[in-house]
């Protein structure tokens, strides 16, 4: 083992909840003495990653594989494996890798601290914290007065207000990866959101699997912690992700509407526009359902950003099915569409349904499906040429020196010429010029 034993590195991928799970434990190595370092610098690198999808299981498993040569020349580095991806994987890779030195799902985030410290203390010793109760969560809670939780961003930050799903739609495998759902103490999440806007967050979101559950289990409801969320003294904005439709009621939309740091953009993932392949999904509305809660929001807030999910090529889906969910999209006009062909997830009831559809056909309809999105997308952004808005600075743009970028309240990506002595700010832009994908503006 070189160096110290006491350099570290974090990879993740996935959703935004992975990026929290990682940034906590980092910040608490950072706090023991902990230096996080380069890649090829590092004695213990943590790989939080995703297996909701197939695509995203495989990049792991790749990545994983490059450290042999490291390995077979100096025994460095030493792997641990963390998230969905180690929750369905994990054994396999520890048994398979002779550096994948410990294996810990999202519910053990807890007890990762611990953890990667003997494994670098002990480098031949293997860890493996998997467990199969689905209820057991290990929190990692922080005192405000003591930590600051690192994050790559200093301005936006996430706070996952509850783990875990109990909705088993029969193509997803996240109740078998993250478990049950369990709310998180709001209090925790009061303090953790009051830590951050100390520390210059202007943005917060509020993320679980399905936020509009939280609650359930302690009596509680989103709207009334969205609401005391939002009115948090030095609060500048509120989003938040998931909603499952079915959840997703009036009370929340008045919080949206009444509330000013509540942003107006909202993320409901539809999953398909026929009410057929919806029951077979085990969603629990119809498309008529999903549209009146659509117009409901709409009403009440104008201007809302709506994005949404959609999965084309389920099994038994038709070319009627299909039709269902492009025409869904030219009623609606979402800002937004995450699409994906569907992907067999192994343990899933969808996984073994009868009428599966070749990938050929699958990726045929993606493609229409996208087509006909980024046609209503390039409209809906050009209709905001000349138009001024509020957008939080948040970082430079990925391509193209003095170039930022920001949000606008409904989560459109603006980018424009400025100063990085803005980051951090809200300033005035106008949009000049809309693509699909994003806008670009000038400075007011």
């Amino acid at each position: 083992m070189g160096g110290n034993g006491k350099k570290f590195c974090v990879k993740v991928y996935g959703c935004q909840m992975n990026v929290y799970d990682a940034d906590r434990v980092r910040t608490v190595l950072c706090s023991r003495g902990w230096e996080e370092v380069q890649e090829d610098e590092a004695d213990v690198i943590m790989i939080t990653g995703c297996s909701v999808r197939a695509k995203a299981e495989q990049k792991v498993w790749s990545e994983i594989g490059l450290y042999d040569p490291s390995w077979k020349k100096s025994q460095r580095p030493l792997v641990a494996l963390t998230g969905c991806i180690a929750q369905r994987i994990g054994v396999n890779a520890l048994n398979r890798f002779p550096y994948v030195r410990l294996v810990a799902g999202p519910r053990h985030i807890g007890l990762l601290p611990d953890a990667i410290e003997q494994i670098a203390s002990h480098p031949k010793s293997r860890i493996n914290l998997l467990d199969d109760d689905p209820k057991e969560f290990h929190s990692l809670n922080f005192d405000s007065d003591n930590i600051t939780i690192k994050r790559d961003n200093k301005h936006k930050a996430y706070v996952t207000i509850a783990h875990g799903c109990d909705n088993f739609c029969t193509y997803c495998i996240v109740p078998y990866v993250r478990g049950r759902f369990v709310s998180r103490n709001p209090e925790d999440i009061f303090s953790e959101c009051r830590m951050l806007i100390d520390d210059g967050v202007k943005e917060i979101t509020l993320l679980g699997q399905n936020v509009n559950s939280y609650g359930k289990d302690i009596g509680l409801n989103f709207a009334w912690l969205l609401e005391k969320v939002a009115r948090l003294e030095g609060i500048k904005r509120v989003r938040f992700v998931t909603s499952l439709p079915q959840d997703f009621t009036g009370d929340i939309v008045d919080v949206m509407a009444g509330i000013e740091t509540v942003c107006p953009s909202l993320n409901l993932p539809v999953q398909s526009g026929s009410t057929r392949i919806l029951r077979m999904m085990n969603r629990k509305y119809t498309r008529e359902e999903y549209i009146d809660k659509v117009k409901m929001t709409r009403e009440k807030i104008p201007g809302l950003g709506l994005t949404t999910d959609l999965i084309v090529g389920f099994p038994g889906e038709t070319e009627e099915d299909f039709e269902d969910s492009m025409s869904l999209l030219s009623e609606i006009r979402f800002d937004l569409v995450h699409s994906a062909a569907y992907s067999e997830r192994e343990g899933t009831p969808a996984a073994t349904m009868e009428g599966a559809l070749p990938v050929e056909l699958r990726l045929e309809r993606l493609n229409r499906l996208n087509e006909l999105q980024d046609s209503i997308t390039l409209g809906i952004n050009k209709a905001l040429t000349g138009e001024v808005f509020e957008i939080l600075v948040d970082d430079s743009a990925p391509k193209g020196d003095g170039l930022l970028q920001g949000r606008t309240p409904s989560d459109k990506v603006v980018i424009f010429e400025g100063s990085k002595k803005l980051l951090g700010q809200f300033v005035k832009v106008r949009i000049t010029e809309a693509e699909a994908w994003c806008l670009h503006g000038e400075l007011v």
